[in-house]
């Protein structure tokens, strides 16, 4: 691909290096809570704590409240891109929104004690609602400052490769250090720590790249209608969406039932140190094929790399209904090993995004003569979490079919079920063209 301004000034990597911590808080804080938020409302029967909503309760509680908010990130994608301010179009929502976002996530896990299902329940919904704005209002503008201070295919391919280091740092802190805090301390520790880890990267990010923010940039003059219009006819930009979609509501279900996997399939009691492990090991693998996975983007093309990133999830998520059934052969060793295989192609899920987006921002200038990147990165975000609301939804659907030590049958059903949503957006993203 090449590049979009040559003569554009190569971004420092000091620059690169601060915008990239906003991904180890961020992702600390988001897998942090895919992993216990429904574990810590809903834990299985024979866990040590009483449960404080039914699970199919927390699982449509969180698909209500998901679908709903989707509807801001289009919305704030366009505020942000038609704003005219002296800090520019990005800065202000970022120094305002992350606070409360980070507060919001805080208070997911303090609910009012002594309180009945139904208390508890709007608790949930009122709160992760608020979280979830708020999460969009900061990382929605934060998401469209890449293209706008990359503006070349060289220095989006370092930013965006030091970024997935960046974030798989965060993930390991959010999947294995938590569940450690979480044996040591109890869950309002663990909640409060991710929160404050996700403050300090965003802002120290957000300063990072203050001198190199264009104040300058014309705000976008399409009314919302021809915005939402434009942005959804572009043919490349429909290929992509469900596809990223597929693939990341495939990989919040497989996060979501380890607890339930550690707890009901390997019997073991401590299962926050065991899905430390379990998710160590994948994130070990996946960054052993990040190298390689980059080193084919740049050969041959990102598009080819982001197929074959889903092609190996969709074939190794299956793999975890049967880890564990091998005569034998210890469970423990048989769901690490399956978790090794699991973890390499996820390279995919932090490597390519990011840059696809990028490429069809900068398509659809070269169509419009206008910068939009809020606009997609916000309608990409409305879809995947309209989508993306289903995970929790059918997470708690197919645990339903089983999600004790006598009946682990749900459990195990999690991974084909994530493989054939990952298997759909593979084939839907072959009919993607920019290269």
């Amino acid at each position: 691909m090449a590049d979009i301004l040559p003569a554009a000034p190569r971004l420092p990597l000091r620059v690169i290096l601060l915008f990239s911590t906003s991904s180890f808080g961020s992702e600390a804080l988001s897998q942090a809570r895919n992993l216990w938020l429904v574990y810590y409302y809903a834990p299985p029967a024979d866990a040590d704590r009483t449960a404080l909503l039914k699970l199919g309760a927390v699982g449509a509680i969180l698909f209500a409240s998901k679908l709903l908010e989707a509807f801001d990130d289009a919305l704030i994608g366009y505020w942000s891109d038609r704003t005219r301010s002296r800090l520019g179009r990005r800065l202000p929502f970022i120094l305002l929104a992350t606070p409360l976002w980070a507060l919001f996530a805080f208070l997911l896990f303090i609910p009012p004690e002594g309180s009945g299902s139904l208390t508890i329940g709007l608790y949930l919904f009122i709160i992760y609602e608020l979280y979830s704005v708020f999460s969009t209002l900061s990382g929605g503008p934060y998401e469209a400052l890449l293209p706008e201070i990359a503006r070349s295919s060289t220095d989006r391919v370092r930013l965006i490769s030091i970024r997935v280091y960046f974030g798989v740092a965060g993930a390991t802190a959010g999947l294995v250090l938590t569940g450690l805090l979480k044996d040591a301390f109890g869950f309002q520790v663990m909640a409060l720590a991710t929160a404050v880890l996700a403050l300090a990267a965003r802002y120290a990010g957000m300063f990072g790249v203050w001198k190199h923010v264009d104040r300058d940039q014309p705000p976008a003059t399409l009314s919302l209608r021809e915005s939402l219009r434009s942005t959804f006819s572009n043919s490349n930009f429909l290929c992509f969406l469900p596809t990223f979609v597929l693939f990341q509501a495939g990989v919040a279900m497989l996060i979501g039932v380890l607890p339930y996997y550690v707890n009901a399939v390997l019997g073991r009691e401590d299962e926050g140190t065991w899905v430390s492990i379990l998710t160590a090991v994948a994130i070990g693998a996946m960054l052993l094929a990040v190298p390689w996975f980059a080193r084919l983007a740049r050969r041959r093309s990102t598009s080819l790399a982001f197929s074959w990133a889903m092609l190996g999830a969709a074939a190794t998520f299956p793999l975890l209904f049967v880890a564990g059934y091998i005569p034998g052969v210890p469970k423990e060793a048989q769901i690490i090993v399956t978790l090794a295989l699991i973890g390499a192609p996820l390279a995919g899920v932090y490597l390519f995004p990011a840059a696809l987006t990028a490429d069809i921002c900068d398509d659809d200038e070269r169509q419009t003569g206008m910068r939009r990147e809020a606009t997609f990165f916000g309608a990409q975000n409305f879809v995947e979490k309209a989508a993306g609301s289903l995970s929790p939804l059918l997470l708690a659907l197919v645990l339903l079919l089983g999600s004790s030590e006598g009946n682990p049958l749900g459990i195990r059903l999690v991974g084909p079920v994530a493989g054939l949503m990952t298997l759909g957006g593979y084939l839907i993203f072959r009919r993607y063209e920019l290269e």
